[in-house]
């Protein structure tokens, strides 16, 4: 044999050895893989159930749960919430808890050091201490139904093989934290910086000036009750003049990055219900899709439950929607005889209190009546991989202390996600509700997040209340700013009572609408509180959407959600035409020629839509820099608040044009606005392709990703993710759209009619990549094709029996 021929047969045995370890990696990959996929066929044995429960599955992995009780199907709705979705549940009870670093190591840690200083997980076991004995028999029956489904897998889900640790048991209080989750997540991530920032504001602004440009814009305002606000009011060179002021340098920096602050993202929703009269059944029709971060899979799980009910129409209660991993609740569906949606509030749930401390002995502070001692907690937040981190929180009786005021000054956050009476169960009676006056009685007495909830139906009849049973009444302080709670009667007296709930029902017009806006006025305002009102355009152009037509069918909501018509920024537009009219700038001619042609919709191919909404987002940044800039002088660590929109102040600074608060560094108003116009074309115009290259849908892509893709490598995590389509779509508009932001689910139905109803969500209904149902759905939402509420014919049948 020759020296070639050895050194061919060696190196093509070498190929052939890693040819075949590749395929024995790849082989183990799949075999785990496969091993924590759900089961979906066949039958299980499990000592917790009473009498069987059948779970069918459709084509979209609707889970279709059929027993002879709701306690055994809160057993299976758990086994099944455990092998589709235990890693995401685990994320959300961790991720309350302040636990995330345990499993995920240091990356985590910031985020656990902001969570654990609420100790939610003490909060939620005392909250399941007060519960009822039914409603922890619930739980725990769910509970007991996670940790089967848990063990039944041949493998422990994917994700804990990656991350080389083994998923812990699930506990009938984690699912209160899972709701505390949800505070988090609606309610500015517990750490209330907006009334931080107001009060920086007010420190260094004249009261008026504050006031000014934090000013509603009653031109896009839609609320169900009240008048609109009053049209802001613009200071004159006696409150204040930023030509003699001593505006502070660098504010042309400052705008370049104040820009994209003026633009946050707000978890929210919109929800919209129209009468019986404007339906051709003569039942009230719902629609409600909820905005959220988006992830694989999406946060909500295709279900329909079926169980004997005395209260139900021939006695069998059939409901269908979503719920959500990690509780046994519906959150959003149909019953048949009703139907629900939720949207977030913005009402005011968090409070800065100034804290005393006794000069002589720090440990105590201010209360009415004398001195209470500060109590401190060492919590001990485990880090994979690292040393723990002991976090010391110091607790008062109106929550820890977590912020300082202007002047220094410690203070304590009340927030009700603090309070155990803010967590329970209730929502799950809105499975056994009758029409829409019992289901708006029922609200006040939910556990959750203070939402707006819209109830429809199938007699006809439509109503809207706030929903969660801690709705703080405040006496003797300005709930906008750190107050001093230590005199008797001031802070928080008490909790709000049902019959002091705003509430509607019937509206002459048949139509009801929310979408995070301002929803009334007067007293009803003065208890709900102002927690950052969306600017109200979108809640404005769904009710323009409802008012257009005088018939409705589930598809003609959904077109109301699928509407990406930016009537928001039309007058915007026109302002851009105005001010490049007489422009000979080459560049400026080219912006204006791309704009001049108005289709008014946020649609990926857009180019004028993506100019537009940039020149109006400088010009904001351009007339806010200035203030900002003046607080940053005193509180550097000042930002815009992310919640409270200045379009109603900028719009009327534009128009008026008060040489008193322009920017010294403009010689006029119409300069400011060619340089936010030359910032466009700089920006945008450098990019390959030029402007004309600069389409809507370049940026505003799906990007919705598996929590674990970004630790991943590249080929992987597009295994993992979502396709990232191109969206139409924003945030002043009905279709919510942004990277890894928007609808987390459309729903359209008129109870007793379900199955023309709809039901699109992004992301699939699956966590394992193996799974038939990993991303299905997902294409449908991408492109806003209806899918059935209603599930289709079973593709698969799994039997839960008790054990013998």
């Amino acid at each position: 044999m020759t020296k070639k021929s050895r050194r061919f047969r060696w190196l093509t045995g070498l190929a052939l050895a890693v040819l075949a370890l590749l395929l024995i990696a790849v082989g183990t990959g799949w075999w785990l893989l496969a091993g924590s996929r759900a089961q979906l066929d066949g039958s299980r044995h499990l000592a917790q159930l009473a009498h069987p429960v059948s779970i069918t599955r459709d084509a979209l992995g609707t889970a279709t749960f059929t027993g002879q009780s709701r306690d055994d199907i809160d057993v299976a709705l758990g086994y099944v919430h455990a092998q589709e979705r235990f890693f995401e549940m685990d994320l959300m009870r961790r991720m309350a808890a302040g636990e995330l670093s345990a499993l995920v190591g240091p990356a985590a840690l910031k985020l656990d050091l902001n969570h654990r200083r609420h100790r939610l997980r003490a909060v939620a076991e005392a909250a399941y201490a007060r519960l009822s004995p039914a409603s922890r028999h619930t739980l725990e029956l769910y509970s007991e139904g996670v940790n089967a489904g848990l063990a039944a897998m041949r493998e422990r889900p994917w994700e804990y093989l990656l991350l080389r640790t083994r998923p812990q048991p699930w506990k009938p209080e984690d699912c209160l934290l899972v709701i505390a989750a949800m505070y988090l997540d609606l309610n500015s991530d517990g750490r209330n910086q907006r009334e931080l920032r107001l009060a920086q504001m007010r420190a260094v602004l004249p009261a008026s000036l504050t006031d000014f440009l934090l000013s509603p814009a009653p031109v896009w305002e839609a609320p169900l009750q009240g008048g609109l606000s009053r049209s802001p009011v613009v200071p004159g060179a006696n409150v204040f003049d930023l030509r003699q002021s001593g505006t502070p340098a660098g504010t042309a920096k400052l705008a370049a990055t104040l820009a994209p602050t003026l633009e946050a993202k707000r978890p929210g929703s919109n929800n919209f219900a129209v009468g019986g009269q404007l339906t051709q059944s003569g039942a009230a029709a719902l629609a409600n899709d909820m905005h959220l971060g988006l992830s694989v899979p999406d946060i909500w799980f295709r279900t329909r439950l079926r169980y004997p009910d005395a209260s139900a129409p021939n006695g069998q209660r059939d409901v269908v929607g979503v719920s959500l991993p990690g509780t046994p609740a519906m959150v959003v569906g149909s019953n048949g005889q009703i139907a629900w949606g939720f949207t977030n509030s913005y009402g005011d749930w968090l409070d800065w209190v100034r804290v005393q401390r006794d000069p002589q002995d720090p440990s105590r502070y201010k209360v009415p009546g004398g001195w209470a001692s500060i109590q401190t907690h060492d919590e001990t937040i485990q880090v994979k991989g690292a040393p723990s981190h002991v976090l010391k929180v110091e607790d008062t009786r109106w929550g820890p202390i977590m912020g300082k005021a202007p002047d220094g000054t410690p203070l304590a956050l009340d927030w009700i996600a603090q309070h155990p009476r803010a967590y329970n169960l209730d929502l799950m009676q809105l499975e056994h509700a009758g029409d829409v006056k019992a289901a708006l009685d029922l609200a006040p007495g939910f556990g959750m997040p203070p939402q707006n909830l819209l109830v429809a139906d199938s007699d006809g009849h439509i109503g809207w209340t706030i929903a969660g049973n801690a709705i703080p009444l405040r006496h003797g302080f300005d709930p906008q700013l750190p107050a001093d709670w230590s005199q008797a009667g001031s802070g928080w007296i008490g909790w709000a009572a049902p019959a002091q709930y705003p509430r509607i029902e019937d509206p002459a017009d048949h139509r009801l609408w929310t979408a995070n806006n301002r929803t009334v006025g007067g007293s009803a305002l003065a208890l709900l509180g102002n927690g950052g009102h969306d600017l109200g355009a979108r809640a404005q152009q769904i009710r323009n959407d409802l008012h257009a037509r005088a018939g409705f069918s589930p598809g003609n909501l959904l077109d109301i959600q699928l509407d990406d018509r930016a009537v928001f920024l039309t007058r915007w537009q026109r302002l851009l035409q105005q001010t490049l009219a007489h422009t000979d700038d080459p560049a400026l001619l080219k912006l204006k020629k791309l704009t001049a042609i108005w289709r008014e919709r946020a649609a990926p191919n857009s180019v004028d839509y993506r100019l537009v909404r940039a020149f109006r987002n400088q010009v904001k940044a351009e007339v806010m820099a200035p203030f900002v800039a003046h607080v940053k002088q005193h509180y550097p660590d000042f930002s815009w608040p992310r919640l409270d929109n200045p379009e109603a102040a900028v719009w009327a600074l534009v128009h008026q044009q008060p040489a008193n608060l322009l920017d010294p560094r403009f010689k006029d108003w119409h300069a400011l606005l060619i340089a936010a116009a030359k910032h466009v074309t700089d920006t945008l115009g450098s990019e390959p392709g030029g402007l004309a290259a600069r389409t809507w849908g370049e940026v505003n892509h799906a990007d919705i990703d598996h929590p674990l893709a970004r630790a991943l490598p590249g080929f992987l995590a597009h295994f993992l993710d979502m396709p990232d389509d191109e969206l139409p779509g924003d945030h002043d508009m009905p279709r919510v759209a942004a990277p890894g932001f928007g609808a987390s689910e459309r729903l359209d139905v008129t109870p007793g009619h379900e199955a023309r109803g709809i039901l699109e969500m992004p992301g699939g209904q699956s966590d394992n990549p193996l799974s038939p149902y990993y991303g299905a759905g997902h294409e449908d939402w991408v492109h806003g094709r209806p899918t059935p509420l209603l599930p289709g014919p079973a593709q698969h049948t799994l039997t839960l029996e008790p054990a013998t």
